[in-house]
């Protein structure tokens, strides 16, 4: 067998995990980012971890990324400058955009309206019109095409994006428009709305073609960076890139499509939490993923994350398959502050970052955090990694006590303060993803990952009701094991419409046989062998006459089984779910989509070595630290040393190479086969 390398580069450090596919045995390995060119940090990354695994680049199989170089992009209006062709008549389809202002009651007074991705000036409006049929109602003008590209060239446009009016029914005109802007605007890469996604509602059509031209430049400029490094190091397996649904795209694909990978950083850690759970048993989880800036929190239910149909990043919000994430800015490097005005604390969304981070790392920060709340509490101990890493707590004491003094209360109920308040934000993150959709936490273990994760987590499960809290084995780095053990994907989408009672099932298994044959071959001509392929199929059904419609997943022989009458009694069940009710309306059928996976890899955990109940062998040594209001007495574990079934009574602190682990009063920590902490009331 070979090996497979997950990298997961995030803001602060960039993650390796080497994953020993015979074997299941693996390394791990954490690394600072480098912003300004991230393929740095990261080779830094392979050629530590493949000294640690006596191995060398050549040997590597497969490389498996998770980026936020796209997103990113996005945030910081970093994206390349587009020019748009449209059809004419159209040409304010992105400043009229969806009638959408967020915020309470005159929001909108002070709402400025985010800019669009392709500026007024640098869109251009073609003869020639297809209907919704797909008959052509008026052809094409070769020299007006000619012409108006000329104007984008002068423009100096680095991409172009081509949706027409209806393409989605027939992508004949896009297709020709394309052929000359290849030929007028050499080296400029183009997008067409009916590729990237063949979909009714033009607006949505439009912005999520835009979105793919702006990112297309810098993830193309970035990929063949990447490819090009890690040829020099001599490494020929196969570039793949994480999707924000959580399944892999190869690195060519993510270079068409980049909007497919907007999210892949927070979907690297779903796709981790799935398979601790698959190794651990719990098959119902919800995750909360703690890094520096913010909080990722998602929900996995019988080992399925839940998808959603549009990706969101900052104001703009695409159609593309993505897990269904929420992010709150609260994390490690969160900063606590008083208002001058209300006399409330505060904890964020503005973040230390890594630079100059929290006063506990003794880089120039002065400002009060979590991670320092965590110090003076001593939940977090001064001497992390071995000793090779010390906290400044002198520091940390230094920085809450303004926040004390600020309040008029003492040191350690401004730490807890900080703590509760950062604690909080992250329950009402999970709260939307559960509560709010329908779901009881109580069913659902919580499992904590990220650098600081495992710190809140027990606090939070507390709240949600949500037991076991999960410790992973190596949370820091779950991002880059999901990366590495997750199945490759693709996905294509047609526009239906029409209602149910006009609708035979036959009629569906035609088209989505057709859709099935087209992923397939995408698959296949990635070098996915044919008998590893699997396919599944989305429905999108709603009431007539809705705005919105519910995805529903399906499989071929469940469609010739139960037909048209079976998908509707499972929207009827998930309609219910979601809102408390039902409606008499006729159903109707609005999107199709087919969907095909590589092979699900079977890697296998580790098992620990069992030991007796007792983990006194893992104890480093005795601790203080406060909390319920008091200063108790503690006491520090080394996770390397712990064995299956140890049991850790409350209040302890397990420590190891990427993170640290609180388990609180009242609560006790069960070891289990495969190293996973599992905390429960005692």
């Amino acid at each position: 067998m070979g090996y497979r390398l997950g990298v997961d580069v995030g803001g602060t450090f960039t993650d390796l995990l080497l994953f020993d596919t015979g074997t299941g045995a693996f390394w791990r390995h954490k690394t600072p980012s480098t912003p300004h060119d991230s393929s740095e940090g990261i080779l830094n990354g392979v050629g530590a971890i493949c000294a640690k695994a006596g191995i060398t680049p050549p040997d590597i199989d497969y490389f498996l990324h998770g980026t936020t170089v796209a997103t990113n992009a996005v945030l910081e209006g970093k994206g390349a400058r587009v020019g748009l062709v449209t059809t004419e008549g159209y040409r304010h389809i992105l400043q009229i955009a969806r009638s959408f202002v967020p915020g309470g009651l005159a929001g909108w007074i002070i709402w400025p309206k985010p800019t669009p991705l392709a500026a007024l000036e640098d869109t251009v409006t073609i003869k020639g019109r297809i209907d919704a049929e797909g008959n052509e109602v008026r052809p094409l003008d070769d020299a007006d095409i000619r012409a108006q590209l000329g104007l984008l060239k002068a423009q100096g446009v680095e991409a172009v994006t081509v949706s027409l009016i209806n393409a989605y029914v027939s992508g004949a005109h896009e297709a020709r428009v394309g052929e000359l802007a290849a030929e007028i605007l050499p080296g400029v890469p183009v997008s067409l709305s009916h590729q990237v996604l063949p979909e009714m509602q033009e607006y949505e059509r439009t912005l999520t073609t835009v979105a793919n031209a702006a990112v297309r430049p810098v993830v193309g400029r970035y990929v063949s960076n990447l490819r090009d490094r890690l040829a020099a190091e001599g490494m020929t397996g196969k570039l793949s890139l994480l999707r924000s649904d959580g399944g892999l795209m190869s690195a060519q694909k993510a270079e068409e499509h980049p909007v497919n990978i907007l999210m892949s950083g927070p979907a690297g850690g779903v796709t981790g939490a799935i398979w601790v759970g698959r190794n651990a048993g719990i098959r119902n989880i919800l995750t909360l993923d703690v890094g520096g800036t913010s909080t990722d929190v998602a929900l996995i239910e019988n080992l399925e994350p839940r998808r959603q149909r549009t990706t969101e990043v900052g104001h703009l919000s695409v159609r593309a398959s993505a897990l269904d994430v929420k992010t709150v800015g609260a994390g490690g490097g969160s900063i606590a502050y008083v208002p001058e005005l209300t006399k409330a604390l505060r904890v964020g969304p503005q973040s230390a970052g890594a630079v100059p981070g929290p006063a506990a790392y003794g880089k120039g920060g002065e400002l009060p955090t979590v991670t320092d709340a965590n110090v003076v509490l001593g939940y977090l101990p001064e001497n992390l990694l071995g000793g090779t890493f010390r906290l400044d707590r002198e520091a940390s004491t230094k920085a809450v006590q303004t926040i004390a003094d600020a309040l008029g209360i003492d040191l350690m109920a401004a730490a807890r303060g900080i703590i509760d308040i950062v604690n909080e934000n992250m329950f009402g993150a999970l709260r939307m993803i559960s509560v709010q959709q329908g779901y009881d936490p109580r069913h659902f273990a919580l499992m904590g990952f990220g650098g600081a994760g495992p710190l809140h987590v027990n606090a939070i499960a507390r709240l949600l009701g949500a037991w076991p809290a999960v410790s992973p084995v190596s949370p820091g780095v779950l991002c880059a094991l999901g990366d590495a053990t997750t199945r490759i994907r693709t996905e294509t989408a047609r526009s239906f419409s029409r209602l149910a009672s006009q609708t035979e099932a036959s009629e569906l298994v035609a088209i989505l046989a057709d859709m099935a044959a087209q992923t397939r071959g995408e698959l296949l001509s990635d070098g996915v062998p044919e008998d590893e392929i699997t396919t599944e199929f989305e429905v999108d059904v709603r009431y007539a006459g809705q705005a919105f419609e519910v995805p529903l997943t399906i499989s071929a022989d469940v469609l010739e089984a139960d037909g048209i009458a079976g998908i509707l009694a499972r929207f009827d069940a998930e309609h219910k779910r979601l809102f408390t009710f039902n409606m008499d309306t006729p159903h109707e059928i609005v999107n199709l989509r087919a969907v095909a996976l590589g092979r699900a890899l079977d890697l296998p955990a580790l098992p620990l070595e069992q030991g007796d109940g007792n983990p006194e062998a893992a104890r480093m040594r005795d601790h203080t630290l406060w909390m319920d209001g008091r200063e108790q007495a503690a006491v520090i574990y080394d996770r390397a040393l712990l064995r299956a079934g140890d049991v850790i009574p409350g209040p302890a602190i397990v420590c190891e190479m990427d993170s640290t682990t609180l388990i609180e009063s009242g609560c006790v920590g069960t070891v289990d086969a495969v190293g996973n902490i599992l905390i429960n009331l005692q």
